[in-house]
This record gives C-alpha cells, sequence and structure tokens, in this order.
C-alpha cells in the first residue's frame, strides 16, 4: 500500500484529533487508500515518523507515500484547498 498516515489513538490535543479526524475523512471522500499507523503503540513509531519527517519535532498527522514524506495536517490543508490532494500524495 502507497499511502500511510501516521496518527495517535492517545492525545490529550482537540486539535491533533480534529486535524486527524479532517485527514482520514477526506482521504476516505477521496477513496484514497491509506493504512493507519498508530504511533502511541510504541515509542519507536514515533520517531520513525520523525524520522522519515525530517523533524524531531513532528506530531500527527503525518503523511507518506512508501517511505517518500508528503507533509503535515497544515501542507495537506493547503492541497486540498487547492485541489491538488493527488499531486500532494504523490499520486498523479
Amino acid at each position: 500500500m502507497g499511502i500511510k498516515l501516521y496518527y495517535t489513538t492517545v492525545t490529550a490535543s482537540r486539535t491533533v484529533k480534529s486535524q486527524q479526524a479532517e485527514v482520514i475523512r477526506i482521504l476516505d471522500s477521496k477513496s484514497i487508500r491509506y493504512e493507519l499507523i498508530d504511533i502511541s503503540v510504541g515509542g519507536e513509531l514515533r520517531d520513525e515518523m520523525r524520522s522519515k519527517a525530517g523533524d524531531p519535532a513532528a506530531v500527527p498527522p503525518q503523511l507518506f507515500n512508501e517511505d517518500q514524506y508528503c507533509g503535515n495536517y497544515e501542507m495537506f490543508a493547503e492541497a486540498v484547498e487547492a485541489d491538488s490532494v493527488e499531486q500532494f500524495l504523490k499520486l498523479a
């Protein structure tokens, strides 16, 4: 599978929860298949996400096409506004 969405099921942040839900809703609405990777199950997944993103402070949601970094929520939201989600996710 190509698209990977790093997210967390354990967060006190309403912002993170709403951003994750919006990304999932949009991907589903566009019938884009993706794999959910829950970083709350182990610190190594969080570290992997941050390493791949090139940002030691990265927080979910983070999007990748295989191991190629696509971006974070803000970048995804800009792609939605520009109607360029497929290009953002490196699908086009």
